[in-house]
């Protein structure tokens, strides 16, 4: 793989590398409008495989956008495969939440690495959960303002913009708007919620004056102050949300047993080398923890509060 560029299965290149502002800017703008055409699924591999390898697909959910989610997490799918015997791993990145979603519900990726929310909902059609990507403590909603934007409490945000990634991101909209509704902003009707499709696009409007404040979580956030410094000089954190359990690692129940322990054994040891913590640190995340489906019981709880006291995280 060519590190300025990603490849399809069939080898067409789809995305080419995010190279200026104008670029950004112009994603930025793009979002919010009649969604694109259907996706083809990206994915990624960096040598060539034998035709009897057992090939299994990683999908995370969009932190990114498909270009810097794969930058990102290639490594990691790379160090996983060198260690790996019996299978090998392909990385898919998909275009925003609802996409993941459909993708997972039809139990296309053997492996999944989504948000707690997603968790739940995959356990439904039958993944389960291995690993914990992350610290619990990571894992909370932030929300972003211009330095000069002049808002101080929640209530400033009555009658504004408050921009997301998408309806069902529980650290970047739904922990975030339970936090409104907390102090006493009623989301549904004081203030108008923006769905923007992805963790950048959240801070860009907020960036741009689209939005007067946007909710994201401390990675992606992070990752903007990285590669957008001059950006993210303009704005601050404001809020914070309590913190909630972090990410999670699943595996289809079709999958080997012996292949779902060698990726556990793997994620769980990364922390131990130099490698490992290249690799973690390229992803933002601290250590992975060993977890499984009950873990995540502490996720239907509070989806219970807010379905009850908010709205509902889907239409029906």
């Amino acid at each position: 793989m060519y590190p300025n560029r990603i490849e399809d299965k069939n080898g067409g290149v789809v995305m080419k590398r995010i190279a200026s502002y104008a670029t950004l800017f112009f994603t930025v703008l793009l979002t919010g409008c009649d969604q694109p055409p259907a996706e083809k699924p990206m994915q990624y591999s960096v040598t060539p495989l034998d035709a009897s390898t057992t090939i299994y697909r990683l999908a995370v959910h969009p932190l990114h956008n498909p270009q810097k989610l794969s930058e990102a997490y290639q490594p990691l799918v790379d160090h996983l495969n060198r260690q790996l015997h019996g299978a090998q791993i392909e990385l898919e990145a998909s275009r925003d939440y609802q996409v993941y979603e459909k993708k997972f519900r039809s139990r296309d990726p053997a492996i999944l690495l989504p948000n707690p929310w997603q968790t739940i909902q995959a356990m439904k059609v039958g993944y389960h959960v291995i690993a914990m990507a992350g610290d619990s403590e990571d894992f909370k909603g932030i929300f972003i303002v211009r330095k000069d934007s002049g808002i101080k409490v929640p209530s400033d945000l009555i009658g504004k913009v408050v921009s997301y990634p998408s309806p069902t991101a529980l650290a970047a909209a739904i922990m975030p708007q339970y936090y409104l509704h907390m102090h006493g902003v009623d989301i549904t009707h004081d203030i108008q919620n923006a769905y923007v499709g992805s963790q950048e696009s959240s801070i860009m409007n907020v960036f741009l004056n689209k939005s007067s404040a946007g909710a994201t979580w401390p990675p992606p956030w992070r990752l903007f102050q990285k590669d957008h410094p001059a950006e993210a000089s303009q704005l601050k954190i404001i809020w914070e949300t309590p913190s909630l359990i972090n990410n999670s690692v699943m595996v289809r129940d079709d999958v080997p047993q012996a292949i779902r322990e060698q990726i556990r054994k793997i994620l769980l040891d990364l922390a131990q080398t130099q490698q490992g913590k290249s690799v973690l640190t390229g992803i933002e995340t601290a250590h992975f923890h060993a977890a499984n489906d009950a873990s995540y019981d502490v996720v239907n709880e509070y989806i219970k509060r807010f379905e009850i006291e908010v709205r509902r995280v889907e239409s029906k």
